[in-house]
């Protein structure tokens, strides 16, 4: 069980990486975009992520 977790979060580190890497100044921009959403927006967005990471995740252990 561990090792998935630290797995999954390995994977986030990786993405997160590249995405700074690759495009420091896209996540700039969509940084700024954040600052200008209002606090209930971005819950909301937030909220949404997880549930759909909840889902893929409940997917691929289903198969």
């Amino acid at each position: 069980m561990i090792d998935a977790v630290l797995t999954g979060l390995a994977l986030v580190l990786i993405v997160e990486g590249l995405a700074y890497a690759l495009a420091p100044s896209l996540i700039e921009r969509m940084l700024e975009a954040m600052r200008d959403m209002p606090l209930d927006a971005r819950r909301l967005v937030g909220l949404a992520a997880l549930g759909m990471g909840i889902v893929l995740l409940w997917i691929l252990r289903a198969v």
